[in-house]
């Protein structure tokens, strides 16, 4: 006695649409983007008596890796050395299509004054050719998924090592945390 079994096409149709939607779903899930800083370039001093502030441009190469494309507002992302709130640099509002690459050129101005109260490590930093730097962004945003926009905030944390001279990149450390707002 065998039974026999009978072929459904549209069992066959409902599996292999389940096996989409996991993978859709799977590869789907948010992922952090990631954020390098490329270069930094001097673009002037200001006479602020009785110190310089100094105005650069940081290019940040910023990698969106999810499936959706982003639209983000604009911030300001915040520079500190030794501790102390050195400077600033203005996050312009955009956004960037997925899974994509783009160069951000942000300007920033750095306070002499603030630099003035660090002068004794400033010039160790300047003859060992080494200066750390830490920052800090929040960036909010939202992803459109189908007809729901998916409000979103990144959090950057970044400790970047340069040559105080040069404006070179020695080294740097980045996180990115990102919160998701469910409606």
């Amino acid at each position: 006695m065998e039974k026999k079994v009978k072929w459904s096409w549209s069992s066959a149709l409902i599996g292999a649409a389940s096996a989409v939607a996991a993978t859709a779903l799977i590869s789907a899930k948010p992922k952090d983007p990631t954020f390098d800083l490329i270069s930094i370039s001097l673009d002037s001093f200001k006479l602020n008596l009785p110190v310089l502030d100094a105005e650069l441009i940081l290019t940040v190469h910023v990698t969106n890796p999810n499936i959706v494309p982003i639209h983000y507002s604009s911030t300001t992302m915040s520079i500190f050395y030794d501790g102390s709130l050195l400077g600033s640099a203005q996050v312009q509002a955009g956004s960037q299509s997925a899974r994509s690459c783009k160069l951000l050129r942000l300007p920033a101005r750095l306070d002499g004054v603030q630099l003035a109260h660090h002068v004794t490590k400033f010039v160790a930093d300047v003859a060992r050719r080494e200066m750390v730097l830490d920052a800090a962004v929040e960036i909010g945003g939202a992803a459109k998924v189908l007809w729901w926009d998916h409000k979103f905030k990144v959090r950057v944390d970044s400790r970047v090592t340069v040559d105080p001279v040069f404006l070179d990149v020695i080294d740097q450390e980045n996180n990115a945390e990102m919160e998701i707002f469910h409606a």
